[in-house]
């Protein structure tokens, strides 16, 4: 048995300190610390209660960021008369009853701690009546304490006010920040709250202006576009994919909306929003290849699964998990991405901002000279430059050391689960929702399935401008395609597919002198180099020969290539072999494709858009570039002044 430390009183003596048993009013305050932070996990945990509630259609109002007035009503069940006082006790809920309910929480709320806690460090007035009663109730209880119960004429449904957060606490109150900012976590709030349901209608009012309203006609897209506007909705594709009694459902951008940070991924786990590394490791892997480095794609995505295989009951905010298996949750998001994004993406299209007029006048359309005696009449043309067009089509600036660590860091933490995982391999074909596919703990990998070949749509090559891009005209649209790009990703499409790399043997091997650490990890990785089509053998004195190489390269830049290969490996922080091989498979492909400037002649033109239109799938390089852009003949003619 432990035993207290002692304390020096002020008159010197050692003494025992005494155990206190805190009042009521101060652990309540204790407690309230863990759930109630700022406004916005109030609104968080009322706006979880409306839902559980079944509420259809819920109202959110708040004014100075929610620091004095948070109010939510709700068309839910209400809450009976005898009922309501126990609402604000602590460990009162109405979601579970017995210890085994935890391994299986399906509602939102489940502690019985946050309305306890709300009403311990704030105001709170609640009305509330159930269907079928005739008169409602209201119940003010401020600071723990009751204040008043009494009749009420209210709708069916709850509203709860909350006023004067931390007024009873005002050394927690300075740690609030601006108003603007308290707002701004709440509407966030809103907004995941509103994604992760859209069969429920949403309004959010803030500081008297409504600025958020959701149809709430279960359309995920409908919704997405309400909270984030028009250019993210755009972007996306969907994404509903099951396998292993789990389902994955929501929204994926397409690659070229990738953007910078990864504030546009959202996860939930049965309509919980959750932060779940598993998942954001799956998304980003399933778009390697396809955007940039240090780029993110941006999604919605609810995993459902059943109750019993995640823990929720990790933390008071509820928004970290466990799963008692991770690799299925990783291929699940994985594959479904995946195939998302292979079969719906298109071809990124480039689009003129609205012509203005070009005659630029004083009063009217043309500025006419005051005609003077004896000479014509003669018209002013004042034509503002256009933008430029090629900035639209520009490539992203080039990653940051930083952001390329960053990335490489969030793989990392899912090395264990990726470890096992064909990425090369095809995703298992879609289970359906009323077949049971049993769980395995050994992951197999797939069949790999023949792609049938594409049909190629009439395509007329118009010409090749800057040497760089092939111009075609497809279907009353013409495409820009940027022939080293493309030829890059159909070099590594080749590489990838191949059972077997065709290797050539080369007339003079080629040395390669390498740093100490280069050439160790050259060495060590002489098998990873054989996979890949290159025959490499120990020379001695840090230098390796080359005696064969992929075909494709035809012996050129093969020592630039093993040297930047060799920095890559010894860079890298993990041992997954697909991996490796596709920086391999990069750095060949690259090298081994036409360059910008380069010629083409008509013919090899013809062959190569014909061979590229054969593979729809290719969008993008290896490093994430579009491989074309698309401009549609109502974007040109608007130009001529040929569209209204």
């Amino acid at each position: 048995m432990f035993q207290s430390r002692s304390r020096l009183t002020t008159k010197g003596v050692n003494t025992l300190p005494e155990i206190n048993i805190l009042p009521k009013e101060v652990y309540q305050l204790i407690a309230a610390g863990e759930v109630v932070e700022r406004p916005s996990s109030v609104v968080k945990e009322m706006i979880e209660n409306s839902v559980d509630a079944g509420a259809k259609s819920i109202t959110v109002e708040i004014k100075n960021g929610g620091s004095t007035y948070i109010r939510i009503t709700d068309d839910g069940c209400g809450i009976a008369r005898e009922q309501i006082k126990k609402v604000f006790l602590p460990h009162a809920t109405s979601k579970i009853k017995y210890s085994d309910d935890l391994n299986s929480i399906s509602t939102l709320g489940f502690r019985g701690e946050a309305m306890a806690s709300i009403a311990a460090v704030s105001k709170v007035e609640l009305l509330s009546r159930t269907k079928g009663e005739e008169l409602g109730t209201r119940y003010e209880i401020a600071g723990g304490e009751e204040v008043e119960l009494a009749d009420a004429g209210c709708p069916e449904g709850t509203t709860i006010v909350v006023r004067d957060i931390f007024f009873n606490t005002p050394a927690r109150m300075k740690f609030l920040k601006k108003d603007v900012t308290e707002g701004n976590a709440v509407q966030g709030i809103v907004d995941r709250m509103a994604i992760s349901h859209p069969e429920i209608s949403f309004r959010f009012i803030r500081e008297g202006k409504q600025v958020l309203i959701t149809s709430g006609n279960g359309n995920l897209k409908s919704t997405v576009y309400s909270v984030f506007g028009k250019e993210f909705a755009s972007t996306l594709v969907d994404v509903d994919y099951s396998v292993n009694n789990m389902r994955v459902t929501g929204v994926v951008t397409k690659p070229h909306g990738a953007r910078k940070s990864r504030a546009m991924e959202f996860f939930f786990i049965n309509n919980r929003l959750v932060k779940c590394q598993t998942a954001m490791a799956a998304l980003e892997q399933a778009y390697k290849n396809s955007v940039m480095v240090g780029k993110f794609p941006g999604c919605v995505l609810n995993i459902e699964c059943d109750a019993s295989f995640v823990d929720v009951n990790v933390h008071p905010a509820k928004i970290e998990v466990r799963f008692a298996n991770e690799r299925p949750v990783f291929e699940l998001v994985y594959y479904g991405v995946k195939s998302a994004i292979e079969t719906q993406d298109t071809p990124k299209e480039a689009h003129f901002t609205a012509p203005k007029n070009p005659f630029v006048t004083q009063g009217g359309l043309l500025d006419v000279a005051q005609k003077e005696e004896g000479k014509p009449r003669q018209m002013e043309f004042r034509q503002k430059p256009a933008e430029d067009f090629w900035q639209v089509v520009s490539a992203p600036a080039k990653p940051k050391a930083e952001e390329v660590q960053a990335y490489t860091a969030s793989l990392e933490e899912t090395k264990k689960i990726s470890d096992a995982i064909d990425f090369n391999a095809p995703a298992p074909k879609l289970v359906h929702e009323d077949v049971a596919v049993p769980e395995t703990e050994e992951k197999t990998a797939p069949p790999r399935e023949e792609k049938p070949e594409a049909e190629i749509p009439d395509f007329k090559v118009v010409g090749e401008a800057f040497k760089t891009y092939i111009i075609v005209e497809i279907e009353g649209a013409l495409y820009f395609i940027d022939k080293h790009a493309a030829h890059e990703r159909m070099n590594y499409e080749t590489l990838k597919a191949s059972s077997e790399i065709n290797s050539q043997v080369l007339l003079t091997p080629v040395a390669v002198k390498l740093s100490p650490e280069e050439y160790s990890v050259v060495c060590d990785n002489a098998e990873l180099y054989a996979k890949c089509g290159f025959a490499i053998e120990d020379f001695g004195n840090s230098t390796v020969l080359v005696r064969e190489c992929p075909s494709i390269l035809g012996g050129e830049d093969i020592e630039d290539l093993i040297v930047e290969t060799a920095g890559k490996l010894l860079d890298g922080k993990t041992d997954i072999t697909p991996e490796q091989m596709d920086w391999i498979f990069h750095s060949t492909s690259c090298r081994a494709a036409v360059k910008a400037g380069d010629y083409t002649s008509p013919y090899e033109r013809e062959l190569f858009v014909k061979k590229l239109l054969s593979m729809p799938h290719i969008r993008y390089c290896p490093h994430g570039r579009p491989v074309m852009i698309k401009m549609s003949r109502y974007d040109i003619e608007k130009q001529f002044g040929r569209q209204g």
